[in-house]
């Protein structure tokens, strides 16, 4: 029998629909750290566009182009997992700002790299910054948004990922119309410094997360952020943080690992490790070549992917304004069946050589169905089932868990392509028929549940 998370009453909640005020600090706040998912959308993608350009510049092999697509993975390995620790010690907004520098090295580094090893370091520094970004942004719109917005509001982070995946595909394929040569690349790969440089300046301007300053017994600090960002009853918030975070750490301390977070992390896993075995980033990463393999032409290509990243930013936008009514399960639900349905499609038309006219078609219904679902609650669960004592460490869990398969997949997935190309997208439609029964049986609904209500029904 499926968990099931009723909503807390009325009365019990400071946050209530009536009492909520969303102010402009609010909004603002909420903008710029989802800036960090624009970046990591941008960082993602822009890789697709250049693969054939690098291979050839450093002469990659399928293994050695695999490494290279993988090797900002690596850095967001480390990131997420040294974020959790960062954003405890320095607070979720200024261990940002160190994630905007991160990314604004990144970009400048590939732009100049006159060594395959040079491109490998500018591009792990990218990924130090995704990792850490992926954990820190969504964390902190979470702690600072009202119960009854937060799934709209920190789905604004994977909202603007699907924005800078959409604008790294747009801006490789304007690039690619102004001829520039061997120097083609290098100019697609600067881009994302521009975006970077803004998020690092918007950052100063934006308050510290409310529930961190609580843990850290600055009161009157949280009272002023709660006063800005629209809470009713800023005192009596303060107190209902810090009841939860006390309650919570003489349960069951600051340990992640112990039986009474079972269930969240088995949650954060799951969705982190779904997320990654929908195929979905091998598809982004290598969404030129799967367009190649299947005839198309490099123009036609890029256009194709524009057209692949605009349905993910259209999809994404509905289930913005959907979770918070249909709820988490539902989405995840619906986006399973699409997914099984159109990987297996793809598996078909690269098995039997057939109806490659299909594939556009089949890819944008697949990528429909996971920012309709995944895209779209991945970030907001894990952000939202971690008791406030422990989230920081169960956001760097969730997020490890989601860059760790990103990297053993992109890694693997040319060779493997190369071998079968249809083999990939077996698995991949396996996986999401997986994923239906686990979130049927298993995924609890959190969608109207405070933070501090959270931890009591877990």
């Amino acid at each position: 029998m499926q968990a099931a998370v009723p909503a807390p009453a009325p009365s019990n909640s400071l946050a209530s629909p009536a009492a909520v005020k969303v102010t402009g600090v609010l909004v603002c706040s909420t903008l710029v750290a989802a800036l960090g998912g624009l970046l990591f959308g941008f960082d993602t993608a822009v890789i697709a566009g250049t693969t054939h350009s690098i291979s050839r510049v450093f002469t990659l092999t399928p293994a050695t182009l695999g490494i290279t697509v993988s090797s900002a993975l690596l850095g967001t390995i480390i990131g997420a997992l040294l974020a959790g620790y960062a954003g405890e010690r320095l607070g979720r907004r200024d261990s940002l700002r160190i994630m905007a520098v991160l990314y604004l090295l990144s970009a400048i580094g590939c732009a100049l790299a006159w060594s395959w090893p040079v491109l490998l370091a500018a591009r792990i520094f990218g990924g130090l910054g995704i990792g850490g970004s992926s954990v820190l942004g969504p964390m902190y719109i979470a702690e600072i948004s009202p119960a009854r917005l937060r799934g709209r509001m920190v789905g604004f982070f994977q909202f603007n990922i699907v924005v800078g995946i959409l604008l790294a595909y747009l801006s490789n394929y304007l690039v690619a119309l102004r001829n520039l040569g061997s120097a083609e690349w290098r100019w697609q790969l600067a881009v994302p410094a521009i975006p970077s440089a803004l998020f690092l300046l918007l950052l100063f301007a934006i308050p510290r997360s409310p529930r961190w300053l609580v843990k850290k017994q600055r009161m009157e600090e949280a009272r002023a952020v709660l006063l800005r960002i629209g809470a009713p009853d800023p005192v009596a918030e303060i107190e209902r943080i810090a009841q939860s975070v006390e309650a919570e750490e003489r349960l069951s301390g600051t340990r992640l690992f112990s039986r009474d977070h079972r269930l969240p992390i088995f949650l954060a896993m799951t969705i982190a490790a779904f997320s990654q075995l929908s195929g979905i980033n091998a598809v982004l990463y290598y969404l030129n070549d799967i367009f190649a393999a299947a005839g198309a032409s490099t123009a036609s290509g890029g256009v194709q992917t524009v057209i692949i990243g605009t349905t993910n930013l259209v999809f994404t936008t509905l289930a913005m304004f959907t979770i918070d009514k249909l709820g988490r399960r539902v989405l995840l639900l619906t986006g399973s069946v699409g997914m099984a349905v159109t990987l297996a499609g793809i598996a078909a038309i690269f098995r039997t050589n057939t109806h490659r006219e299909l594939l556009i078609w089949l890819l944008i219904a697949y990528c429909a169905s996971f920012s309709f679902s995944l895209g779209a609650v991945i970030w907001v669960y894990i952000s939202e089932v971690f008791p406030n004592a422990i989230r920081s460490k169960g956001q760097s869990l969730g997020s490890l868990t989601h860059w760790m398969m990103n990297a053993i997949i992109s890694a693997i997935f040319p060779a493997v392509a190369a071998h079968s190309s249809a083999s990939p997208f077996v698995f991949f439609s396996v996986m999401m028929a997986v994923q239906f029964f686990v979130v049927w049986f298993i995924y609890p609904e959190t969608k109207n549940v405070s933070l501090e209500d959270m931890c009591l029904k877990m």
